[in-house]
């Protein structure tokens, strides 16, 4: 069934906006790597952590959004695999488009830009992006959304996250080699120089950590 001509209104109409507003995203994440950077975080670290953060937030919400807006009818439940990639194979191009686009591209972006900024294999995304698929379709039943609640919908959410991850796999390494060490809380700062005081040295009172 092709969707009411309001919905596809809103979705361009969301899309238009989701670009428009990218110069913003990209002001943002400089500003949160100008702050990380005032915190003496490494400049390279906080450019990429930065971006990373705004990348899986801007790229996400608008696609959320749209999956949560209600359409024309009932909620439908399709709980058999593969049936509704099935129905596709004789439908329009546009329909296949739609579908396996909008589908693959909902946590696409959060695929591709948290294992950047954290420590995730690729195992804890396909775990974690399974488990935000079944809420996003669970959510769609809930709200009464008008729209089939379908297991095909949510493995292909599953599979856009996860192929983004692995797209961009080559920025997980560049992110941990660009991670700066954190700060020792050992270390004590004076007169410019650091000095490492243990427990010893204090107890003993040494000339060193006197100086310090």
């Amino acid at each position: 069934m092709t969707p009411p001509l309001a919905v596809n209104t809103l979705e361009a109409n969301t899309l238009y906006v989701a670009f428009a507003l990218l110069p913003f995203a990209f002001a943002a994440a400089w500003a949160l790597a100008a702050w990380r950077i005032r915190r003496g975080r490494p400049r390279r670290e906080a450019r990429l952590y930065s971006l990373a953060e705004v990348g899986a937030v801007v790229g996400s919400v608008p696609l959320l959004f749209l999956g949560l807006t209600s359409r024309e009818g009932a909620n439908a439940l399709q709980l058999v695999p593969l049936v509704d990639l099935a129905d596709l194979a004789g439908a329009g191009p546009r329909r296949i488009v739609e579908q396996l686009a909008g589908n693959l591209f909902v946590f696409a972006a959060a695929g591709c830009f948290l294992p950047v900024r954290f420590k995730l294999g690729l195992g804890a995304i396909t775990a974690g992006a399974l488990l935000a698929a079944v809420t996003l379709e669970a959510l769609q039943f809930s709200l009464l959304t008008g729209r089939v609640v379908s297991v095909d919908d949510a493995l292909m959410n599953a599979a856009g996250a996860v192929l983004a991850a692995l797209a961009s796999r080559p920025w997980w390494r560049r992110s941990r080699a660009v991670a700066g060490p954190e700060p020792d809380p050992a270390v004590l700062r004076s007169a410019g120089r650091d000095w490492r005081v243990t427990s010893f040295e204090v107890s003993r009172g040494t000339d060193r950590a006197a100086r310090c």
